[in-house]
């Protein structure tokens, strides 16, 4: 049997709200102040120490996101509870100090599989896809199409085994992780800083559940994947 595990997944959407999709980060911004006191999962800072903000690098178990014009948060792993934990003192939305009072509110908990499948299964970028760091753009950057591709695979794959990871599944010595990959690229504003980013999608034996975020940013709501369908091998 291919490895797997389960992992709790909490999504909550504010269905009576649209906001624009480059609106997530501002949703972290206002649930990370509003509840700073109940943990740094929410926001990813922790504890100052002599004034100094530390950060929490490792994968964000609360993201943010705006999906379909839909505001919504997923909460995985830890992050899961405590979604489910604030879910009714939820009361309002605050985004470029308009007010949006909450009339209605969804919450879906369920335990989702992560790990390795033996079909192949084919996954869209919904929000787009921020593969690169600095020191890899500039390899990018010289690189010829064909190798740009395969450099973006290569990173897929390490973004996915690293998911693993955070939630404590470890492959068998005879598996591997397959990727075929299909990418247009864009650029966007980040940070003040204009970014590359991705759209498309891809096809893997890695089963990941529904409204995960892949690569950089995903606490603001870049990278979300959706299964698309099964693709028979």
């Amino acid at each position: 049997m291919p490895s797997t595990t389960t992992l709790p997944l909490t999504t909550i959407t504010f269905p009576e709200i649209a906001l624009r999709t480059r609106d997530a980060h501002k949703l972290r911004g206002y649930f990370g102040d509003l509840f700073r006191e109940y943990s740094p999962l929410l926001h990813n800072h922790l504890e100052a120490d002599n004034d100094e903000v530390k950060f929490r690098y490792a994968y964000p178990l609360v993201q943010y996101k705006v999906l379909d014009r839909v505001p919504t948060l997923v909460g995985a792993g830890e992050g899961a509870g405590l979604l489910a934990q604030l879910f009714l003192k939820i009361r309002q939305l605050r985004i470029d100090e308009a007010d949006f009072p909450v009339l209605s509110k969804h919450i879906r908990h369920e335990q989702a599989t992560l790990g390795i499948s033996d079909d192949l299964i084919d996954y869209r970028f919904e929000t787009r896809w921020m593969a690169l760091n600095q020191a890899n753009y500039r390899d990018y950057q010289r690189y010829t199409p064909d190798e740009r591709q395969a450099q973006l695979k290569r990173i897929l794959t390490s973004q996915l085994l690293a998911t693993f990871r955070e939630f404590g599944l470890w492959l068998e010595p005879t598996e591997r992780v397959m990727v075929r990959l299909r990418t247009e690229e864009h650029t966007t504003q980040f940070k003040n800083q204009t970014m590359v980013v991705f759209s498309g999608g891809f096809t893997t034996n890695v089963i990941l559940p529904d409204g995960l975020g892949m690569g950089k940013a995903v606490s603001r709501g870049f990278g979300t994947i959706l299964k698309s369908e099964r693709v028979k091998e």
